[in-house]
């Protein structure tokens, strides 16, 4: 179970408030609002293709993620009251959250059986390898487990916009255009409660955020056959590295504290420092 310290129910619901403002029905979407009869892979690269299935795999490993913060924030009687009042408010972005990212593992899943680049219960099958392995992430602290996915929601939307830069086919593009502006989304989530954490925090969980930059793994990275291979081949597919992420940490941070004690300047030093690496 991750241990505290937790936020106060008000100052989650807050984000959470924010979040579900920046998602109006109007501005959400589905898998069928897109035309897929249009959809035509021939018009892809090699490497292009391959990028759509490697982001289809980590997109639709969802129930891992999700399970994962059921498992460490539940809202249930296994913990106390000020927990369950925390968790809950939380498991309202959690179910917005998780609907998203799995209109995402559709939108790709789609995007491959529609184009003829792979066949339905073959990408099934495919799919369930990685998506039955259970997802962990090595934190003990609770604010790890929101700074973890900062990084990560950000990095994943800076992938898309540099594929999405790069493919000429218009039904992809619109696909990656939709999955860039919902990470975007995601990120001010969690931009918005690692802010909180620190202005009520302070000192107390900057030792925490390094821990997450210093061994910072994308999802699967430990558990999927042959990623890092695949993963340095779609790189260069979209000339990307996941430490751009590392500058809008960096933003958080800064903002977050109006007074800079001597372990935020350093976290910053060293947030900007792995920034330099190409991993």
């Amino acid at each position: 179970m991750i241990t505290g310290p937790l936020l106060a129910p008000c100052d989650m619901d807050l984000a959470v408030r924010a979040f579900m403002r920046a998602t109006p029905v109007s501005r959400r979407w589905e898998v069928e609002d897109l035309d897929w009869a249009t959809a035509d892979a021939d018009r892809l690269t090699e490497g292009q293709r391959s990028a759509v299935q490697f982001v289809t795999i980590i997109e639709d490993h969802l129930p891992g993620y999700f399970a994962l913060y059921q498992r460490h924030f539940p809202p249930d009687g296994t913990v106390d009251v000020p927990a369950y009042l925390h968790n809950r408010e939380l498991y309202r972005f959690l179910i917005r959250w998780g609907q998203e990212e799995d209109t995402h593992a559709r939108a790709l899943t789609t995007y491959q059986t529609a184009t003829g680049l792979a066949e339905a219960e073959q990408l099934r099958g495919e799919l369930a390898v990685e998506g039955r392995k259970e997802f962990g992430l090595p934190y003990t602290s609770a604010v790890q487990m929101f700074a973890y996915p900062l990084v990560q929601e950000k990095a994943t939307q800076i992938y898309y916009q540099h594929l999405r830069d790069v493919v000429p086919e218009p039904v992809l593009r619109d696909v990656l255009g939709r999955l860039g502006r919902d990470e975007a989304r995601h990120f001010s989530f969690f931009a918005s409660v690692l802010t909180r954490y620190l202005q009520v925090y302070g000192d107390q969980v900057v030792e925490p955020i390094r821990e997450v930059i210093a061994d910072f793994r994308m999802p699967l990275a430990d558990t999927m056959r042959g990623y890092w291979r695949w993963a340095l081949k779609i790189a260069d597919t979209a000339s990307y590295d996941h430490t751009e992420a590392y500058d809008h940490l960096v933003r958080v941070v800064e903002r977050a504290v109006d007074t800079r004690s001597d372990k935020v300047d350093e976290l910053v030093r060293f947030v900007r420092a792995c920034g330099t690496i190409t991993v």
